[in-house]
Parts: structure tokens; C-alpha cells; sequence
């Protein structure tokens, strides 16, 4: 299949974003024929920092990070957000300053720079020494398919391969002298023969295609040459055409082949091999002999000026897709984009240049779990807006790769995760960035580690180190101090303790160079809520909790409270701590509910444990008495056992589901293959919140679901997996909460899916199996008392029932606000009250809820949820009075106000 791109950004100079004038397409970016674009406006916005934001009528772009990789060589990352619709994509620019003396461009492909030998962009960045790179051509790809690249590509001057026949295809070239060139390239070559006739060459280390745009076999009646870049032992492929071949050396024919056989050889690197067929067979049967000289002579023509291209003037050149950019304007498609899911939002890449020619920009655009990627419109638009004054689209989607030497480091790592996660695709070629300046004097110190901390944390922090060149320098041979800012800690070598909440930094000093790292130590008033992340656990003697702890901060950051910083409170039971885990020891005689409240400077979660398992086993697959099915959509295959012997889980049972996709791959259809149970389902009795089940894996990066209707009749589809990449057994817990249900729900199928976009990145055939499916039910609480409680303002006289008591403090009104004594209400509610004196903290247990408040603090946190109250809580007679409102909000209660009596009812 000739189109199967897809697209990446490549990184950019920030000082083109000072640009003031950008374009913006104009309605719909049509297939071919070429349309118009309209103006658009632009404008840089205000930004609270050094960090630019580039904004237009479509979409904003806001700088995250920027960073020298070398000499001459930035990386600039930026959040791109549609002005209409959601989601956020990542756009990395790598910036190229070809006017710094210590920076070159040059084109990579596999196997030592030859044709045809795919090798992902990291391996191509490591084998040649570059700082940086990115993928570059569009390339064939199939069992019979030679992998060669789509368009010409120049290395150090030397042309590797010519361009395909094929409609809008432009290429990226840098020359010799350094200046950046996007161009439609043709090829145009001569055979002439000892007797001076002469025949047309077609091509060059070229793999057999469909030409544009008659659709033509490429080979037929055609003369290609194969020189020693071409490094397979055969030429291309191609059942369409029988071949003629000839072994030229020196300038004279060595060897010419029978119709329909080859030299079982690589071309040699005093010559090269030529291939011919038909018309151009005769003319080599004809005018060719072995001994008898031969000429080939071939070079690149520009489309634009028709003029011939002296390729040892290039440094290098690669071929793209569609032109993007042109005149600092997004331009019309030069090509069908439908081969590229132009109109998609999919992972991207593509190279530009500024119009003074001396900056090239590669981008990439990430997806994120909020948007896949970016349509070749919004790709267009936002690199206007980034400077480009002319820019071409590259291979994308799952090829979409970008690498970098990041500041400090000697290796070389991916910039961001491709659409495979850190699955790199091989690729026909890619641009790489090279620095060739020399070392420097020692210019920064970069700490590493963490910078965000909780208190009680330990952390270990390393050194990197750069010279005046932002070369890498060795931090082994350095001997850094270190210390902290802030007075937020302590460190032990090169250990930190975070000891205190607050601001501060990490400093590192050596050679008297100085680095320094921001840190935060998160304290109980950035929190906004804490939430206890536990498996199924029971109040009883043994059981075991694993428990995770979660917050959110007030500024929607989310972290994992590591375990060190964590410290546990059990009501009802004893228990040991260890790690992320606790174990009930002893449950306390005559408790029905156990509570495990977790706190973070003193900041609440709490987890309600009781008699008897949360979680009830749904299925075994041990005896099945119904029926399993398999189904499927067009185009998949497959069946559905049960079986015994998985590895891990010999001894048990499990349902197994195998599908094959092979034949619908390409249809542009999502595939999936079904476990149909029971015909129209099995029941689940009850209201469970989640299920649990063991499923192994087959690493085929295919979905994961479930087919369940709920009892209103509406179908919904469940995530187990939203990519199956472990191999082996691996326990999914999946929270219902998400998907609205009405219960009681019926569990209808569990299936695999490959959808349509970007199918050759996943597995076409495999096998996956299920086991142990239980169903996780929110635990059971006892009944609560309720009792009606009656007091009046002013007065310590009460009554609970037809009881009546006598108070340690009487209700009050203050400043328009009803305040009740707490202790009374709760121990009349069956509530459990706590007090830390040092805090003045109030902790109310009630049921399986938490309210944790300050007196004097109007913030309450509620079931590990910072809530804002009406009032405050006070202490009047060394008693703690609650707002009335927070007793009826918050504790569950109803509770009435009678103004001419002044009484308050509870109940």
C-alpha cells in the first residue's frame, strides 16, 4: 500500500514566534483539486512568564519547556488546544539553527545509509552520531514490499534514491552551503549504449509501485539502476514484470541475464545493476553486449524551475508527503490526504524552514489520553503560527518518532511516546541532527530528581553537567555539595529528607558552577482531596489491605503519597503496617465496622472495612452450565474454550478467546471478535461498584472490553484493557461508577477489538483468556441509630427520646449562625468524635463517613473531600459547637429550627 503515513512535529527557534502575521484556512481543506486559503490573524498573548502563547481564531498553543540539545539546536515544547471541541495535544519542535558552524542536517536510512533496510528512528540517531532526529519519508510497506522511501534522499551528497511517479510529492533538502529548500523533485536519467543509441532510465533504487496518475505498473517496459545502496540481493519484488538484468563495472557490461532470471547478487560498488523489462529489455538485448561500454547518467530535475539538480551540492534531502506551509501561509494540499487520514486527529510530523531560509523546524504532534493527534489543517495552522514560512508533511502516525540528546546526558532517548507507547516503528529514513563543536569549559549543573515531595520522603538526586557548547560533561568526575533552600529538609551525600512543607530548591555546587532544582513539599493545605485506592478487604483476623493513597491538589495536580509519609489510625482492630499494605491483627470484641483512617499532615481518608467479604467470585470457568459463543464482525475470525494448563494458572479452568483479523485489515472497519455468554447474557445479581477478573494477555496492543445492558435496556461498553500490552496473567479492576448504569445489569459479551485507525499497529492475530471474574460490592454497614433529639437555645436541658438530659453547654446563636454542642449530637447519632488538641482538630466518624475541621476554620473536609463551610466550628465552656447546617449537611441528619421556641429538633 503506497499511502501509510503517518504524522509527527519536529521542534522549532523560539524567536520565531515573534512573527506577527500567520494564515488560517478558510473553510474545508478539500482533496484534490488544489484550493484557496484566507488570511488569518494572529496573536502572541500575554504570558505571565517567558513562555509564549501563540493564539489564532482556531486554537492556542502555550510553551511548557524549552532546552538547548547542542550548539545551534533547541528543543521547545507546547500544549496545543482547539479553540472548538476538547482535548489538548503535545506539539515538540526541534529547532535548527543553520547558521551555527558546529550544526549539519543530514538524511539517515538503515544498515549504514543504504536503501531498503528499515530501522526506527532511535537506531538511525545512535549508528550515526546525531544529537537529535526525527522520521522522514513515506515508505512502502508489505511482504512485498522492498521498504524503500517514496522520494529522493541525498546522504553527504550522495543520491541514494530517486523520487517515485507520483502526484504532489515534495521533498526537504538542505544544500551544502546551508540553506533549507522544499521542492517537487522528477528524475531523469539516460542509458546510452557503446553505439551511441539511448533509452530512457525511470528510476533509481526504487521499489516497484503504481506510478501517478495512470495508475501504470512502475517497472513495465522500463529501464531502473540498482547501485550499491541498494543492499538486498535481488532487485524489487514485482510479479507484474519479468526482468532483464546487467551487471555493469567501470563503465562495461560484465553480465547480462536470460528474460526472467536475476544476478543473485548486491550491486558492486564499482557499478551497478540495471534492471529492464519489455521495450527496455529489447533495447538491452539489442544495443548491449558483455565488454560493450554503457553510460547512465541521471540526476534530480526541479518541477518548479524545470532545471536539473547537481545532488553534490546537497548536503542531504528527504522525501515528504503534501506541502503544508508556503509563504508563510497554510497552502492548498498538494495531494489526495486521505492516505494520510488528512481530516483525523492523529499522532504527526513534518519540517519547515523560516523564510530567510536558515532555521529549520521539525515537529512532532503527540496524542494525549484527551486527543489523538492533530488533523493536517490544524498541523498547517499551528505551524504558521510557530514561523514556518515553508513546511512539509512527513510519515506519521505510528512511525511518528522523535529523538533527542537531552541537555547533560550522553545517550539518546525518544522526546515522547509514539502511538505505540515506546514501541518504535522502523522506518525507511529519518533526518538527524549532528553537532560537531568542541568541548567547552564547564557552563551548568543540573540536579535531578524529584521536585515535587511529601514530608517523611526520601529522595536521591543525581548531577548532570554541560559545557559552553551544551556538549555533555562528565558529573563523575565532578565533586558536587549539595543543599537544600527553604528550610523544607535535609540532605545525607546526596539524599534529601523532605522534613517541612513549603517552597524550596535543591542546589548542587562544583568547579564553582551552580545548578539548582525547584522543589515543593506538598503540605495538608495544598490538598484538595485524598482518596484511599484499596483492594477488598474484610474485618477479620489476617485479612490483608493493600492500600494506595491518592491526592489531588488544589491546582488539579494529581500524586501518589508515597508510603514513609503516610500515617494510619485504626478504629475496631489492630493492624501492622508494611509498605502500601496493612493486616488486621485483632478485630476489637463486639466492633461490627472497622474503620482505617490514613492521614498525610493530618489531612484524612478513610477506608470502612466489615464483617464478610466486599466481593463475591461471579465466575470460575470451572463449570460453566450455559452456553459460550463466538461471534464476530466482518472481516475477523475466530473461537471461543475452554481451557486448561496457562501458564500461572495451570490447575484452573479459564474461557479463552482467539481471534484472527488478518483479512479485514485495511477495511477501514473497527474488528472485533465476541465471547457471547449465554446466548443474551448472565445476570449479576445486586448493585456491585466494580468487578475484578484475571485476564492473561497476549502483548498484541489490541481493546479490551465488555458488552453489558443494564436493566433499562441501554448497552454499554466497558474498557478492561484500552491496549492488552503485558503477556501473562494480569488481575483488571474495573469501576462501574463511570458508566451510569441501572442496575441489575446483564454481562452479555467480553470481546477484542482492533479499530480502524492505525491497524497495522496492532496484532492481527492472537489469544487472550479470562478467569476468576468477581464482582466488588460496597460494603455492608450496620443500621444507625436515629433517635429524635430535641434542645433549645440557650438552655442545657435536652432530650433524646422521651429521655431527657442535661448538657455540658447549651446551644447558641452567633452572628446569625445556630451553633449545636457536637459531642452531645454525635453520641446521640451513634457518631464517634475525635480531638487533637495541638491542631484543635475535630474528627467525626459516622457510618462509612469522615468529617475532619479545625476550629476556627470555615474548610471541612469531608470523606477526604475540602469543602467549604458556612461558619466556622468554636469552642465555648471548652466544648466544640458545630454549625447547625453542617450537622444537616454533612452527618446525614434531618434537622428542624423552630424560631418561637427556639428549639432545634435532630433526628
Amino acid at each position: 500500500m503506497l499511502d501509510r503515513y503517518k504524522v509527527r512535529f519536529v521542534p522549532f527557534n523560539h524567536s520565531l514566534t515573534r512573527k506577527a502575521i500567520v494564515v488560517v484556512i478558510g473553510g474545508a481543506l478539500l482533496l484534490q483539486p488544489l484550493q484557496g486559503v484566507l488570511p488569518f490573524a494572529y496573536e502572541k498573548a500575554a504570558a505571565a512568564s517567558t513562555a509564549d502563547t501563540l493564539k489564532t481564531a482556531n486554537m492556542t498553543m502555550t510553551e511548557q519547556s524549552r532546552q538547548p540539545i547542542a550548539s545551534g539546536v533547541n528543543r521547545i515544547d507546547y500544549r496545543w488546544t482547539p479553540a472548538k471541541g476538547n482535548g489538548t495535544v503535545n506539539v515538540h519542535v526541534i529547532e535548527v539553527d543553520l547558521t551555527n558552524p558546529y550544526v549539519q542536517l543530514n538524511a539517515m536510512s538503515g544498515k549504514g545509509n543504504t536503501v531498503a533496510n528499515l530501522s526506527n528512528v532511535l537506531n538511525l540517531a545512535k549508528e550515526n552520531g546525531a544529537v537529535a532526529a526525527v522520521n522522514a519519508d513515506v515508505f512502502q510497506t508489505g511482504s512485498s514490499s522492498d521498504n524503500s522511501p517514496m522520494g529522493p534522499q541525498i546522504t553527504s551528497g550522495t543520491l541514494m534514491s530517486g523520487p517515485m511517479q507520483l502526484k504532489g510529492m515534495y521533498s526537504f533538502g538542505v544544500t551544502k552551503s546551508k540553506a533549507a529548500s522544499i521542492d517537487l523533485y522528477s528524475f531523469d536519467g539516460k542509458l546510452t549504449a557503446e553505439d551511441g543509441s539511448a533509452f530512457p532510465i525511470a528510476g533509481m533504487n526504487e521499489s516497484a509501485y503504481r506510478t501517478e496518475p495512470n495508475n501504470g505498473y512502475s517497472h513495465a517496459n522500463a529501464i531502473y539502476v540498482y547501485t550499491s545502496a541498494w543492499t538486498a540481493a535481488t532487485r524489487p519484488k514485482d510479479s507484474n514484470t519479468t526482468p532483464t538484468e546487467v551487471l555493469v563495472r567501470n563503465g562495461k557490461v560484465v553480465q547480462i541475464t536470460k528474460s526472467g532470471e536475476t544476478l543473485q547478487m548486491q550491486p558492486p560498488a564499482d557499478g551497478y545493476i540495471l534492471r529492464a523489462h519489455g521495450t527496455a529489455a529489447k533495447f538491452i538485448n539489442e544495443h548491449l553486449t558483455v565488454g560493450s561500454a554503457v553510460n547512465a547518467d541521471y540526476s534530480l530535475v526541479s518541477q518548479t524551475t524545470g532545471q536539473k539538480i547537481d545532488t553534490a551540492s546537497y548536503q542531504m534531502m528527504v522525501g515528504g508527503h503534501t506541502i503544508l506551509v508556503e509563504n508563510g501561509k497554510a497552502a492548498a494540499f498538494s495531494r489526495d490526504i486521505s492516505g494520510v487520514s488528512g481530516s483525523s486527529a492523529v499522532y504527526r510530523t513534518a519540517v519547515g524552514y523560516t523564510k530567510d531560509a536558515k532555521k529549520v523546524l521539525m515537529l512532532t504532534a503527540e496524542g494525549t489520553s484527551t486527543r489523538n493527534g492533530m488533523t493536517l489543517k490544524e498541523l498547517q495552522e499551528a505551524m504558521v503560527a510557530l514561523g514556518v514560512w515553508k513546511g512539509v508533511d512527513l510519515d506519521g502516525g505510528g512511525s511518528t518518532t522523535m529523538v533527542e540528546r537531552p541537555l547533560g546526558e550522553f545517550a539518546l532517548k525518544t522526546a515522547h511516546p509514539t502511538t505505540g507507547g515506546t514501541y518504535l516503528r522502523p522506518v525507511a529514513n529519518g533526518i538527524g541532527v549532528f553537532s560537531t563543536a568542541p568541548k567547552g569549559q564547564l557552563a551548568g549543573l543540573m540536579p535531578g530528581g524529584a521536585n515535587t515531595l511529601f514530608i517523611g520522603q526520601t529522595a536521591d538526586y543525581s548531577l548532570k553537567a554541560y559545557d559552553t557548547y551544551y556538549n555533555p560533561v562528565d558529573a563523575g568526575d565532578l565533586k558536587p555539595q549539595w543543599k537544600a533552600t527553604g528550610s523544607i529538609g535535609m540532605f545525607n551525600g546526596s539524599t534529601f529528607t523532605a522534613l517541612k512543607s513549603g517552597q524550596g530548591a535543591i542546589k548542587a555546587s562544583a568547579a564553582g558552577v551552580t545548578g539548582e532544582l525547584p522543589v515543593n513539599v506538598i503540605g495538608a493545605d495544598q490538598i484538595a482531596s485524598m482518596t484511599i485506592d484499596a483492594s477488598a478487604g474484610s474485618l477479620e483476623s489476617g485479612a490483608q489491605v493493600k492500600a494506595t493513597i491518592k491526592i489531588t491538589t488544589k491546582d488539579g495536580l494529581n500524586y501518589t503519597v508515597p508510603s514513609e509519609s503516610i500515617k494510619w489510625e485504626f478504629k475496631g482492630f489492630s493492624a501492622s503496617v508494611s509498605g502500601n499494605s496493612f493486616t488486621v491483627d485483632k478485630v476489637n470484641s463486639g466492633a461490627a465496622v472497622g474503620y482505617a483512617i490514613a492521614r498525610y499532615d493530618g489531612y484524612p481518608a478513610m477506608l470502612t472495612l466489615t464483617q464478610g467479604s466486599a466481593s463475591t467470585m461471579w465466575e470460575t470457568f470451572e463449570k460453566v452450565a450455559y452456553g459460550i459463543t463466538f461471534e464476530s464482525t466482518d472481516g475477523a475470525s475466530g473461537s471461543v474454550q475452554l481451557v486448561n494448563g496457562l501458564s500461572g494458572k495451570e490447575s484452573s479452568t479459564a474461557l479463552q478467546l482467539r481471534y484472527d483479523f488478518t483479512s479485514g485489515i485495511g477495511s477501514g472497519k473497527t474488528l472485533a471478535a465476541y465471547a457471547a455468554l449465554n446466548g443474551s447474557g448472565r445476570q449479576v445479581s445486586g448493585t456491585p461498584s466494580g468487578m475484578a477478573l484475571d485476564v492473561y494477555g497476549d502483548n498484541s496492543f489490541n481493546w479490551l472490553r465488555m458488552e453489558v445492558k443494564d436493566s433499562a435496556g441501554k448497552l454499554a461498553y466497558i474498557d478492561l484493557a484500552k491496549s492488552i500490552n503485558w503477556t501473562g496473567w494480569k488481575t483488571l479492576k474495573i469501576d462501574f461508577a463511570t458508566y451510569s448504569l441501572n442496575y441489575p445489569i446483564t454481562i452479555k459479551r467480553l470481546y477484542v477489538a482492533n479499530i480502524a485507525q492505525d491497524q497495522d499497529e496492532r496484532s492481527a492475530t492472537g489469544a487472550v483468556a479470562f478467569d476468576d471474574m468477581t464482582m466488588l460490592y460496597p460494603p455492608s454497614l450496620p443500621a444507625l441509630e436515629r433517635p429524635f433529639v430535641k434542645l433549645t437555645l440557650n438552655q442545657k436541658a435536652a432530650t433524646i427520646g422521651s429521655t431527657a438530659v442535661k448538657l455540658d453547654v447549651a446551644p447558641i446563636a452567633l452572628n446569625g449562625v445556630t451553633y449545636l454542642p457536637l459531642v452531645f449530637i454525635a453520641d446521640a447519632m451513634d457518631a464517634q468524635v475525635g480531638w487533637e488538641s495541638a491542631e484543635k482538630r475535630v474528627t467525626v466518624i459516622r457510618g462509612d463517613r469522615i468529617i475532619d475541621m479545625q476550629i476556627g476554620s470555615k474548610d471541612i473536609i469531608v470523606d477526604g473531600v475540602r469543602q467549604p463551610a458556612a461558619a466556622a466550628p468554636i469552642i465555648r465552656d471548652g466544648r466544640t459547637l458545630v454549625p447547625l447546617r453542617l450537622i444537616s449537611e454533612q452527618l446525614g441528619l434531618k434537622v428542624g429550627f423552630d424560631g418561637a421556641t427556639k428549639s432545634v429538633t435532630v433526628e
